[in-house]
């Protein structure tokens, strides 16, 4: 129902910019630097500063690194996919696009400010301490710093500011959605009436002289004609296909499993539920003496009924995040909690309460309620995991070392294939090509710069090697031509019996029309003076299978003269008939279930015409071709 919705996706999702993690993963303060100094090997382009193809490379392992935590069991081949690589680059792009934008704008974030967000944006919810100080365990798990989350916690405000133009147009935003929403849900009451075209072919005859003078048309030529293509033979260099003569030994797997086992582990968390009662660091010795004494009579009730921490904690702790919930803090890892505190927490048994603990917030009693975590995953079992990564990179720097080699031996060799394939254990492939690439087509023979190359006239001509063209990251190809077939009609010899009947369903298409023409007339003089078929409700939301031009004809009809008939002219299928007879408000139902969905489609499509403004402003494009798929696909 609500396409275009769906259609919008990626651009309902430019909320999870302007949320902390794992927004900025892949960026940090070195990438921040090294993009504002343009150095390396340009991928994209923003401000005239450039996007390496080393940064690129860290925002995909980045991403595969959260992908993973997220789900373990994920085919690691799927996160080094072209599609993958191809959301980093984009997702760069982006990012840098809004980071240039509030630089240029002079956008800064009190520290007052960043305070008030953490402490309060549900979205970072899960970074709190009970205390209100940030989960440091959680962090870690994110390979980030406390320094490190605030610098990026800083640069995600900032970047709401770049944003804030497409949030402040509230009222416009609302009556430009609902206009919309009504366009789109407003119903109208319909019948029809179909004149088929199938239904005068047999008043059709053509002749072999009319068939030939049809064929010869201009215009019927253009329609039968076939695309320029030619038959290649080529070559793919690339990390996949240099994969398999990759090995690497149990010894090096070891080791890169030892050296990395906590990417493999999960940390030990523990539950706990506490009582405080809070006490200044600088606390006079008869107030400490106050707290403790309150403490050590808890701790007296407790060792009679361990049962009623619960009970204890909602009436005498201290802690106003936790007291209600009877002192629960759920599950905490070791860094998440001031030192004293995680010490005595972590020495506890389950069930245990401990003796009175001192931190820097007061007196505690700690509960301990459950254990999880604390495993590692075995070597045999991220072993394929590990196995697919080490060959990977090992085939990325054998490409390195080889794409050389292969460039000019293509062009030393230019007269065939077959021996560059032979140096480099690869396999000479063939395929027909058209010169623009067919729909949906990927790989290296989808390439705009192959396709230039092969159809290039000296290619044609010489049928030589073309030179290598790397048509993805880590991927270059060379190819040859073996044949080649110009852009032309078919013989009408070879379609004849197709071309008669295209020429008769054309006639009888005509002849259709108009007859649905002449009911028109007759039918908006009385639109009662013909049988109709059932009336129905239709809608854009629900159009129950006519075509866009029905919807569209319908749809324009006079609201204030009805009924009223309009007609629609299907081409081959024939000529449509409808009569509208009532205007209907969207239906209740749909409408306020709808509204949300619209409401955020429209603001998608601001973000999106906003961020393409940026974009074009700051002259932002990629340099190079979208990731295709390797040559083990084209085989």
């Amino acid at each position: 129902m609500f396409e275009f919705v769906r259609t919008h996706s990626r651009w309902l999702q430019l909320g999870l910019l302007v949320l902390i993690l794992p927004s900025f993963v892949a960026l940090g303060v070195q990438g921040y630097s090294g993009f504002m100094d343009g150095s390396g090997a340009g991928v994209a382009t923003v401000d005239g500063q450039r996007i390496t193809q080393a940064e690129w490379d860290a925002a995909v392992r980045e991403q595969a690194d959260r992908l993973r935590s997220q789900n373990p069991q994920i085919d690691a081949k799927l996160l080094d996919s072209p599609q993958a690589r191809q959301q980093a680059l984009e997702g760069l792009l982006d990012q840098r696009v809004l980071l240039s934008a509030a630089q240029k704008q002079h956008l800064e974030v009190a520290d007052a400010r960043l305070k008030s967000v953490f402490d309060r944006d549900p979205n970072l919810a899960f970074l709190r301490n009970a205390d209100g100080s940030v989960n440091k365990a959680v962090l870690a798990a994110q390979g980030m710093s406390s320094e490190g989350f605030v610098q990026r916690l800083r640069q995600d405000l900032t970047l709401r500011q770049v944003l804030s133009p497409t949030q402040s147009r509230g009222s416009e935003t609302a009556v430009a959605t609902q206009a919309v929403m009504n366009a789109y849900l407003e119903q109208r009451e319909i019948s029809l009436k179909r004149v088929d075209a199938a239904a005068f072919k047999a008043q059709v005859t053509v002749s072999d002289d009319e068939v030939k003078a049809f064929y010869a048309l201009p215009v019927t030529q253009e329609r039968w004609k076939r695309p320029e293509q030619a038959q290649i033979e080529y070559l793919v260099l690339d990390a996949e296909a240099l994969k398999a003569g990759v090995t690497v030994s149990e010894a090096d797997l070891r080791t890169f499993y030892e050296q990395n086992r906590s990417r493999y582990s999960t940390a030990e968390e523990r539950r706990a539920r506490h009582i405080l009662v809070k006490l200044a660091a600088d606390a006079k010795p008869d107030e400490e003496k106050a707290a403790r004494s309150k403490l050590e009579g808890l701790l007296a009730e407790l060792r009679k009924d361990p049962k009623q921490f619960a009970d204890l904690a909602r009436k005498h702790s201290q802690d106003e995040g936790s007291a209600a919930n009877g002192g629960d803090l759920d599950f905490f890892g070791r860094e998440a909690m001031v030192k004293p505190f995680s010490d005595a927490a972590f020495a506890l048994k389950v069930g245990e309460v401990s003796p009175i603990v001192r931190s820097e917030f007061g007196f505690h009693l700690i509960e301990l309620v459950a254990i999880r975590g604390g495993s590692a995953r075995s070597f045999e079992e991220v072993r394929p995991e590990i196995e697919a990564q080490q060959r990977t990179d090992l085939a990325r720097k054998r490409f390195q070392e080889l794409s050389e080699q292969f460039s000019n031996m293509v062009y030393e060799q230019a007269d065939a294939l077959q021996p560059v394939a032979e140096k480099f254990g690869l396999k000479v492939q063939q395929a027909e090509l058209p010169r623009q690439p067919r729909p949906g087509a990927q790989g290296p023979l989808a390439s705009a710069k192959l396709l230039e190359l092969v159809f290039a006239a000296e290619s044609l001509k010489s049928k030589r090697n073309t030179e290598a063209v790397e048509t993805a990251p880590q991927q270059m190809v060379s190819a040859r031509v073996l044949k080649h077939q110009p852009a032309a009609a078919p013989a009408l010899d070879e379609v004849r019996e197709l071309v008669r009947g295209q020429l008769v369903a054309e006639r009888a298409a005509a002849l259709a029309k108009a007859d649905g023409e002449k009911q028109l007339a007759a039918l908006q003089k009385d639109p009662e003076s013909q049988a109709w078929d059932a009336p129905r409700w239709v809608s854009r939301a629900a159009a129950q299978g006519l075509p866009e031009a029905a919807m569209s004809a319908l749809m324009r009809a006079d609201a204030k003269k009805l009924p009223a008939v309009v007609g629609v002219d299907l081409g081959n299928a024939g000529y449509l008939l409808i009569r509208v007879g009532k205007i209907g408000a969207p239906e209740a139902t749909m409408a306020k279930s709808a509204a949300p969905q619209f409401a955020q489609a429209q603001s998608a499509a601001e973000a999106q015409a906003y961020l393409e403004a940026l974009k074009l402003s700051l002259k932002a494009k990629l340099l190079v071709a979208a990731p295709a798929a390797s040559a083990a696909s084209q085989q």
